[in-house]
């Protein structure tokens, strides 16, 4: 007998008259929002403008939305093409299916390309936006519980997770109860938003290291919350395909940080004062400081004294 277990929620959609109004894509847009929330206000604090969030934000999001779908699509596409499928469900974004690593691909170009267009270093802006980015991950996997899928392996914890019979898996028609592999990539992501926060109160990063941090640590939970999922994927050399893309991207993500501490550490000493040294932290923002931190405070603030990059 089961004494204890998570419920899962009655339903995911409501209806507005004839308007579907689907819990899933409430969660991915309160994602959105709070990662523009937090951005702006991390943004702002590096003297940036609001405005730049959004217009990022106008760019990045559609980018990212349509390539978490193509990823989904081309790494399982037997979902879609195989004989008795349906090819036109590609488009069904409520049904779920989008992948964070196309998400991650796809939007970072779109904010490249909105950041040329504000002439704001995309690095800069990507350290701020890198919690915000893993907060709406946190938010956006909550969509996966009202959906009833991307659950783990059977368990018997009493926090497992209870599942419909209609959303069990064909092998396991009888089993209750699966891993909650959303509730703890969503913990994760707390914790990886907590990390970034700290490391970046420290003022010890430069400029696109703490985006790299976010990439390692949030790579590092998804390699172990995936080795727990039994829901469909294609393997390679028995590791689910995301494995495979987790370690690559982690890989590339420590590289990224050791060498870019060791450009750093290889710099020679220059003897820099104080007030020049701040002023060389905040160009690892990409921003221009406040009047108080220029090399002079005697002298104006200019663009080409603070090596504003706007």
């Amino acid at each position: 007998m089961v004494l204890a277990y998570l419920p899962s929620p009655a339903q995911g959609v409501w209806h507005l008259g004839p308007v579907p109004i689907r819990a899933y894509a409430l969660c991915i847009l309160a994602g959105i929002g709070a990662a523009v929330w937090l951005t702006e206000r991390r943004w702002e604090a590096r003297g940036g403008d609001r405005e730049d969030v959004t217009a990022v934000a106008t760019w990045a999001v559609p980018f990212g939305i349509i390539g978490a779908r193509i990823y989904h699509v081309v790494t399982d596409p037997e979902l879609y093409f195989k004989a008795g499928e349906h090819p036109v469900r590609v488009f069904y974004l409520w049904d779920g299916g989008l992948g964070i690593w196309g998400a991650v691909a796809l939007g970072a170009l779109g904010a490249w390309i909105a950041s040329r267009r504000r002439g704001i270093s995309l690095a800069g802006f990507a350290d701020a936006a890198a919690p915000g980015l893993v907060l709406a991950q946190a938010i956006g996997r909550w969509g996966n519980y009202f959906n009833q899928e991307l659950y783990g392996r059977p368990t018997s914890l009493p926090w497992g997770l209870l599942i419909d019979p209609a959303h069990r898996p064909a092998s396991t028609p009888t089993i209750a109860l699966y891993q909650p592999t959303f509730l703890y990539e969503s913990l994760w992501d707390l914790g990886v938003l907590l990390l970034l926060l700290a490391a970046d109160r420290r003022g010890v990063l430069r400029r696109g290291q703490l985006f790299a941090l976010y990439v390692a640590a949030y790579t590092a939970g998804r390699g172990w919350v995936e080795a727990l999922r039994d829901d469909h994927a294609n393997h390679i050399a028995g590791l689910r395909l995301n494995d495979w893309t987790s370690i690559l991207v982690f890989a590339a993500a420590v590289g990224y940080l050791l060498a870019s501490r060791r450009r750093a550490t290889a710099r020679p000493a220059s003897g820099d004062s104080v007030p020049a040294e701040r002023v060389r932290l905040e160009a690892d923002h990409g921003l221009a400081p406040p009047p108080e931190l220029s090399p002079d405070p005697a002298l104006p603030t200019t663009p080409a004294a603070t090596g504003q990059d706007r």
